[in-house]
């Protein structure tokens, strides 16, 4: 890939979002566990080092070869990546004597310096760690600071090595992204042609490489990340690309049917399997969130074996995986992070599974999806879907999965969604679906006692859902919401609404 960037992982939360700001500027990047460096760093233009929640000063510290990166390529060092050079390179890191975490602001910038370009002194940043940078590595040169940390920004001379003790890819960060661009831009000197476009040509003459004239048999689910998937591959592979859009029970209402008829107007080759007794069967009686999300990813696996069976000589399954997906299934990279959820579509396939993997979309956020499927023509309409989870309603029914309560979720999401279009709020929130609780409330209708179901609504706004927070529907659209509910769902006498934000709390309930 043209003016790749290598971001080395030492298990930040914030990883993730550096990728996302160097994409922003239209440069292509790639995070690796700092432990497992690429054979070849040829391709790499520039080199970011990320933050951790290790102490450069503690024994399992992560400690990456940079032989042949400092001093050999651009590096900018983030936090941790900062402390690493100075702690390792005649410098000395020690513990602060307040915790620095949150907003600060520069001081003492150096004008002169192309890092700082267009950045005014006073500029707001983001700090997160609890050890310091008392005396600057070897040949390094202090570039700014701020009230609480004497040295926030330097730089090793003779060198084009940058190092930061704040975050520049967080919000907080005012910034951050004209520091990104001085440094990739104007410092490493890449160039910014990384756009949806050049993913789409790149991509289908790779997939052409890839797949040659075999036979794909592609899972659809009806959301963005699938049907870009299928575009870029039927680009690509053509008549080859095989659809499948299985129902499994637990998607929303009237959903199976609907989808198939969009999908025909596509140009895509597409199926309906209807699966979903299978589906409920398998999950009878659980209620581990874990356990259910594994059961559909197995019988999601071997609902495609038996249809590719039916296709002759196919040997691709293809999905619509993207990167906070893969993100947060597996650690960040493979490197310390911790895994938060596992994912029905990612992980590979079991052994008794002849098909290999192929996922055009594994490397790109959900924001990047939705850029790609316009630049192909992707209807605006489908591109501006909310996010549905694979798993469907099993992950929004806490607790075990009965068809009753499938019905009734149904019922209670479609008011909900439904509600948000007819009051033009559904292009207001990027993710929204209705939790049915495994509590019974009391409840008083005519002058009868109920004790029925409980169901949260939940409604978010994110780019890309590493991060979300919950929006503020009007409370005459809730009141209306919740009467609807109560008074057509049977079985739910009780609504409310969750105002978790992501993190603490996750966009899903498990």
């Amino acid at each position: 890939m043209q003016n790749n960037v290598l971001i080395l992982d030492f298990g930040s939360q914030y990883t993730q979002l550096i990728a996302r700001r160097v994409r922003e500027l239209n440069i292509f990047c790639e995070i690796k566990p700092y432990n497992k460096l690429p054979d070849s760093l040829e391709e790499y233009k520039a080199v970011i080092l990320s933050g951790s929640p290790f102490s450069v000063r503690a024994e399992d510290a992560p400690h990456p070869d940079l032989s042949q990166i400092k001093g050999k390529k651009p590096l900018l060092a983030i936090c941790y990546g900062a402390q690493y050079l100075a702690h390792f390179h005649g410098g000395n890191v020690a513990p602060s004597n307040t915790r620095e975490y949150g907003r600060a602001r520069l001081t003492n910038i150096d004008g002169k310096e192309p890092f700082f370009y267009e950045i005014t002194e006073g500029s707001q940043v983001w700090m997160s760690h609890s050890d310091t940078i008392k005396e600057l590595p070897e040949n390094a040169k202090r570039l700014a600071s701020t009230s609480d940390v004497r040295n926030a920004a330097y730089k090793i001379e003779g060198e084009t090595t940058y190092a930061i003790q704040f975050h520049p890819e967080v919000y907080h960060t005012t910034q951050g992204k004209q520091l990104l661009e001085n440094f990739l831009v104007h410092i490493a000197g890449l160039k910014q042609t990384w756009t949806p476009d050049a993913f789409v040509d790149t991509t289908v003459a790779e997939l052409k490489e890839k797949l040659g004239n075999d036979k794909v048999v592609l899972g659809l689910s009806g959301g963005v990340d699938s049907t870009v998937a299928g575009v870029l591959l039927n680009k690509a592979i053509g008549e080859n690309l095989h659809c499948i859009f299985v129902n499994n029970g637990l998607l929303r209402k009237n959903e199976f049917q609907e989808v198939l008829d969009q999908y025909e107007h596509m140009g895509l080759n597409i199926k309906g399997v209807d699966a979903s007794a299978r589906f409920l069967d398998a999950l009878k009686g659980v209620d581990d969130p874990e356990m259910k999300r594994k059961i559909i990813g197995r019988v999601f696996i071997e609902v495609f074996d038996d249809e590719a069976h039916k296709i002759k000589n196919v040997k691709w399954l293809a999905q619509g995986t993207i990167y906070p997906d893969v993100i947060e299934s597996v650690s960040a990279t493979g490197g310390p992070s911790a895994t938060i959820k596992s994912h029905h579509n990612v992980g590979g396939l079991p052994d008794f599974m002849k098909l290999k993997v192929v996922e055009p979309l594994k490397m790109l956020f959900k924001d990047e999806v939705r850029r790609v499927g316009s630049s192909m023509q992707v209807d605006e309409e489908r591109l501006g879907r909310h996010p549905f989870p694979g798993p469907g309603l099993a992950i929004r029914i806490l607790g075990d999965i009965t068809a009753e309560k499938v019905k009734i979720l149904q019922e209670v999401d479609a008011i909900f969604i439904n509600g948000l279009k007819e009051w033009n709020l559904y292009d207001d929130v990027w993710q929204a679906g209705a939790m049915l609780l495994p509590v019974n409330s009391v409840g008083v209708m005519g002058d009868e006692r109920t004790y029925e179901k409980c169901v949260a609504l939940r409604a978010v706004e994110s780019t890309d859902g590493m991060t979300a927070d919950w929006v503020n529907l009007p409370y005459e659209f809730l009141q209306k919401i919740s009467n609807d509910i109560i008074n057509k769902v049977p079985g739910v006498n009780r609504v409310v609404y969750d105002i978790s934000s992501k993190p603490p709390a996750t966009i899903e309930w498990e």
